[in-house]
């Protein structure tokens, strides 16, 4: 593997935990798309360093969790107007 592509996974993971951020928002931050960050976050980073990537991962799990209820959030608001 590239050492940027690991150094990219390593500040995605970072990135996550510190910000709980969505893999949307991570990949927006990075210039990415969702399905690297995915691959970053779950296959690479758990080769590199898998401490890192278990806690980046219960985030994402989290964020996957509760993302119909942000988008009832994001439609009501939508239509309140």
């Amino acid at each position: 593997m590239k050492a940027y592509i690991e150094e990219r996974a390593i500040e995605i993971g970072e990135y996550i935990i510190a910000t709980k951020a969505t893999v949307r928002e991570a990949a927006k931050r990075f210039g990415i798309s969702k399905s690297t960050v995915h691959k970053d976050v779950k296959d690479r980073l758990n080769v590199i360093n898998p401490v890192l990537a278990r806690e980046a991962g219960k985030i994402l799990e989290i964020n996957k969790a509760e993302r119909h209820i942000r988008g009832g959030i994001a439609t009501r608001e939508k239509y309140r107007h």
